[in-house]
């Protein structure tokens, strides 16, 4: 099942379980908020709103309020000693996609957790010491350096 839902001036398309990155909304990390202005919902049957679906909404999990990138404006007026520079940093939430509810469906209030996977053992881990380039490694000249030997005083 899909959803297309609007907020902040720009639509998304979602499914159960999708993380997206939309403009700041209010919510703390962890909390669940709900999206009500559902454009689309689809699956076995299409249902296309006029403008919105009734009874539809998304709920998400706000994962991150966070702030993107820095983009610079400079702005040159040239032969006229006149320049602008202005840093910009976009705030933006990040969300996790819970339920596409519809019929009216009141969102659950608590986050269900994520099952969480075993980290894999990395290869150096596992054989710690064993690895053939330590063998092949030998130790350091004492003294002058071979560079240093060719050279006349």
């Amino acid at each position: 099942m899909f959803a297309v839902f609007k907020t902040g001036g720009k639509q998304y398309r979602v499914a159960t379980e999708d993380v997206l990155k939309v403009d700041k909304i209010k919510g703390e990390p962890g909390e669940i908020v709900e999206f009500g202005d559902v454009l689309v919902v689809g699956g076995d049957s299409v249902k296309l709103g006029s403008p919105t679906v009734a009874g539809a909404t998304v709920a998400a999990q706000v994962l991150e309020q966070g702030r993107g990138a820095k983009i610079i404006a400079f702005k040159k007026r040239r032969r006229k000693n006149s320049r602008r520079k202005i840093g910009h940093r976009q705030e933006f939430t990040l969300l996790r996609i819970t339920e596409i509810l519809t019929d009216g469906q009141k969102a659950s209030k608590e986050a269900k957790p994520r099952p969480k996977r075993e980290p894999k053992p990395k290869a150096a881990e596992a054989a710690e010491g064993d690895s053939p380039k330590a063998e092949s490694r030998k130790p350091a000249a004492k003294g002058k350096t071979a560079a240093a030997k060719g050279k006349k005083k």
